[in-house]
């Protein structure tokens, strides 16, 4: 045990504690991630998050990650929890039993420091896929208003639950090994806008492409990770469809 992790034990007196293994990686010092161990206490309403945070608070304020809302709704506090993409604000301590639990960054990206890791090509594939509502014929910014049935919000409204937080590329195994593929996310995304009725756009050249729809191998491991359930793997499949029924009926509408 880490001297750090013997001060943490001190700290903590009689109460239930549980141990974190954490991967820390400084650029400064680290050729490449280490693992450094604390004990934390054991507390029924306690997220991995909360565990995070008390080793920050009081053990080592150089530990350094990323989190916001703690609500399960900004998508900030993703990593790895022993060995599976979790947000980890809804990730409890208790679901371990008795530990240790071993934390690691999102797989698949590029590491800055510690739990933090670089996230500029997840966003610049969001980008590419033109998530926003495509007009023909209109300037923006939009100023009418497109109104919608309950059946036509319902046709998109599962994919708009993204929360961009990762987990399905950390899961899919395509984009570990290829960092070209558009990823489950982008994809969905993409496909929310598609069966939106009052969107015009076509996302046919973007997607039906190797590093698009096709680099899908239908492991499934998106939809698995995903906490809101947007269930991304459809959402490829069902591209893959409409993809090749345009290349039967070419002048079919997305």
């Amino acid at each position: 045990m880490s001297a750090k992790a013997t001060r943490a034990a001190r700290l903590t007196g009689g109460e239930r504690t549980i141990t974190l293994e954490i991967s820390r990686f400084r650029p400064e010092q680290d050729s490449e991630p280490v693992f450094e161990t604390f004990d934390v206490p054991l507390r029924d309403d306690w997220a991995v998050l909360d565990g995070l945070n008390h080793v920050k608070d009081q053990l080592d304020g150089t530990l350094s990650f990323r989190w916001s809302c703690r609500m399960g709704v900004c998508g900030s506090c993703g990593m790895t929890v022993n060995g599976k993409p979790r947000l980890t604000c809804g990730t409890f301590l208790t679901e371990f039993g008795a530990g240790p639990v071993r934390i690691e960054p999102l797989k698949g990206f590029p590491v800055i420091r510690d739990l933090v890791v670089e996230i500029d090509d997840f966003l610049a594939k969001l980008s590419h896929v033109k998530p926003w509502l495509i007009r023909e014929g209109e300037e923006l910014p939009l100023t009418a208003e497109y109104a919608q049935t309950p059946e036509q919000l319902e046709a998109y409204k599962q994919y708009s639950m993204c929360i961009n937080c990762m987990l399905c590329y950390s899961a899919c195994p395509v984009y570990v090994l290829n960092p070209d593929f558009l990823g489950p996310a982008a994809i969905a995304l993409a496909q929310r806008y598609n069966l939106d009725s009052r969107d015009q756009g076509d996302r046919l050249d973007l997607l039906n492409t190797d590093e698009g729809v096709w680099g899908c191998t239908f492991v499934g491991e998106c939809t698995s990770a995903c906490p809101k359930h947007v269930d991304p793997a459809e959402a490829i499949q069902r591209y893959k469809v409409t993809a090749a029924m345009r290349s039967v009926l070419p002048w079919g509408r997305r």
